[in-house]
Parts: C-alpha cells; sequence; structure tokens
C-alpha cells in the first residue's frame, strides 16, 4: 500500500516512521514546531530491540557509530555501597549486543539524515489535528506527552498522572568509568558515561507536583546529593545552571485504543511512562518499525491501523507499568531494605531488552 502521510512531530518516533515510510515509497510530510533540529541535548540509552527497529530502518550501523556501548553498571546507597550490578556482559549474552546510549542530538541527526531536504517542515506546529484527516490518507501523531492529537481523539477522559517525582537532568564534562544509579530515602540521582569527556547525568526526588526549589535548581541538587558517594559531588561542582532541565514527570492513563479512523498515535503520545526503565525512546522506535510494516502487508489503511493497534499497545502498556512501579519503588522513604531486596531480585531477573 502506498499513499500520503503526514507526521506530527520531529522527535525520534515521528523522524523514525517517517523514515521507514519513505523508503517504502509513502510520500510524507513530517510538521515539527520546532524552528530546527537540538543542536545540544541529554543522553538516550539506546536497548539492543531498539537497536533492532534501527536496522530495520536501515540506520542501526550510522547510529552506533554516533553512540557509545555502555559499560556495566551498579545500583548503590548514598554511601556508596551496592545494591545490586546491571552486568553488561550479560546482556550481550542474552540480547547480542549491550546498551548504546547517543546523545538526543545525534539520534535525530542520524534519523533526519534518511528523508529528503523539504519532508521535515520545521516552525510548522498543528493546531487542528483533525484537519489533516481531510488531506492525507494517514495521519500519524507523534506530538509527546502533551498530544493535542491524543486529546482531539479522546478529549480529557485519559488524563496525564503525576509519578510523584520531579526530576532534573543535564550533561557534565567530567569522565566516569561507569554508569548506574544510586538511590536514597525518596530520591535517586543517576549517571551514565555519554562521550569522551561528557558524562550524563539525572537526578529525582519525591515531591509535591509543581515542586520548584525556592535556593534554585543547582543549588537544591548540591543540597540533596552533595554528600553523597564519589563521582556525584565532583559533578554537580560541574554543574552549569544553564543546562539544567528540570520538570515534574507524568505518566499517561492507558487508553483504549492508539487508534481513531486514520489517525494513530506513536511514541510518548501513546504510552508516555516514566523514565525509570530508560525505554522511552526505544519503544517509539519499534513502534515505528511495527507501524510501517503493517501499512506495507495490509491492503487498507484501517486494517494496518489496527494491526499496529493489536501488536503495540499491549506491550508498551505493560512497559508502562513495569515503569511505574520501578518509579514506586525509587520514592520510598521507609523500609529501604526491602526495597533493595526487590531491586536486587529485579535486575536478577534481567532488565527489559
Amino acid at each position: 500500500m502506498r499513499g500520503s502521510v503526514a507526521v506530527i512531530g520531529g522527535g525520534v518516533g515521528g523522524l523514525a516512521v517517517a523514515g521507514g515510510l519513505h523508503r517504502a515509497g509513502w510520500r510524507v510530510s513530517v510538521l515539527e514546531r520546532s524552528p530546527g533540529l537540538p543542536a545540544v541535548g541529554t543522553g538516550l540509552g539506546i536497548w539492543p530491540s531498539a537497536l533492532r527497529a534501527l536496522d530495520r530502518l536501515g540506520l542501526g550501523v550510522a547510529a552506533r557509530e554516533c553512540g557509545r556501548v555502555q559499560p556495566g553498571g551498579a545500583m548503590r546507597r548514598p554511601d556508596g555501597s551496592v545494591i545490586a550490578t546491571l552486568d553488561a556482559a550479560r546482556i550481550r549474552r542474552r540480547h547480542g549486543e549491550g546498551v548504546y546510549l547517543l546523545s538526543r542530538p545525534a539520534l535525530l541527526g542520524v534519523l533526519a539524515g534518511a528523508l529528503p531536504a523539504g519532508v521535515v517542515r520545521f516552525g510548522s506546529p498543528v493546531t487542528d489535528p483533525l484537519a489533516l484527516a481531510g488531506e492525507y490518507d494517514v495521519v500519524i501523531a507523534a506530538d509527546g506527552i502533551r498530544s493535542a492529537t491524543r486529546a482531539a481523539m479522546f478529549g480529557d477522559r485519559y488524563p496525564l498522572r503525576y509519578s510523584g517525582m520531579t526530576a532534573w537532568r543535564g550533561t557534565v564534562e567530567l569522565d566516569v568509568p561507569a554508569g548506574g544509579e544510586t538511590w536514597g530515602r525518596g530520591r535517586k540521582f543517576g549517571l551514565t558515561p555519554q562521550a569522551t569527556g561528557v558524562t550524563n547525568w539525572y537526578a529525582a526526588v519525591a515531591a509535591d507536583e509543581g515542586y520548584r526549589p525556592p535556593e534554585g535548581d543547582v543549588a537544591a541538587l548540591r543540597r540533596l546529593f552533595g554528600d553523597w558517594h564519589d563521582p556525584i559531588p565532583a559533578l554537580l561542582e560541574r554543574v552549569d545552571p544553564a543546562g539544567v532541565l528540570h520538570h515534574d514527570v507524568h505518566l499517561l492513563t492507558p487508553l483504549p485504543s492508539y487508534v481513531d479512523g486514520r489517525m494513530v498515535l506513536l511514541g510518548d503520545a501513546a504510552h508516555a511512562m516514566t523514565p525509570d526503565l530508560g525505554q522511552g525512546a526505544c519503544q517509539a522506535l519499534i513502534d515505528a518499525v511495527a507501524l510501517v510494516d503493517a501499512l506495507a502487508r495490509e491492503r487498507d489503511v484501517r486494517g494496518a491501523l489496527a494491526r499496529y493497534d493489536q501488536q503495540r499497545r499491549r506491550p508498551t502498556q505493560r512497559m508502562a507499568a513495569m515503569a511505574a512501579r520501578a518509579s514506586r519503588l525509587s520514592r520510598v522513604r521507609r523500609f529501604t531494605g526491602v526495597r533493595d531486596l526487590a531491586v536486587r531480585a529485579a535486575l536478577a531477573f534481567g532488565p527489559p531488552g
């Protein structure tokens, strides 16, 4: 099947599905509200299943060349003692390769590079997604966690929910030998090597929705995490306030369908989840490949979208539920010994690939 498709949103999922459909012979337009691709951004963990999705799109080699294989890491307590380890060799044995970390700009650059000039229309916000359905054979909404298309499809029946955590993230010029997370009482700090001399970091704290520290973000981070084990204090001393992103963490109430007529949701627009398993970008890439395959195999749009919905809705909602459980564990303030046992058991079973 061939036709015309509008993709709302030029993020990871939107560019991935656009590239796949362009290769399959579709006439594709990507409508992106931002003025261009980002020049800076934090890191994205790309797990083996998502790397295979990139391979299906013909972009796996380029993505691996832009990324960095992650060494094993550990879950620690604030004093540095180990709760559990993340065995990189075990991940490679189980899934055939390890986890790569790519900066968001690098991954978006790879995805955008697969599209001819002019396909992505920057500075083109979509105010009426329903109107596009009359102009295109398929409308794919990859417009993020606050998707206007999802609101047009369902109204306010399936709202975003506050996770109970507020989060910060950024990068610093610092080398660390391995990544990992440190869990305290209702707060956690994570770091991952991104490139030579650059480390990706993030922090999260259980707090009321809308929390903004009166002393400012960097001062609050140093107050909350500055006495934790090395290299966290040294990293915090290098944080540039201008490069810190701070936002409350939300997740989406599960939807009854990702499809309405010839409109379909993809990525965070369909299944926004907490970042605890590092699966947001990964699931968007897998969504993209599934949707491209469905539109290539089925004779009609509605049949293709039904196939995609059947294939992707339950797995992504299960992943979102797993991430939400991990988020609840990280908010624990009491009985942290029991929590640590649960974390150790979960890592022993194996993270999602």
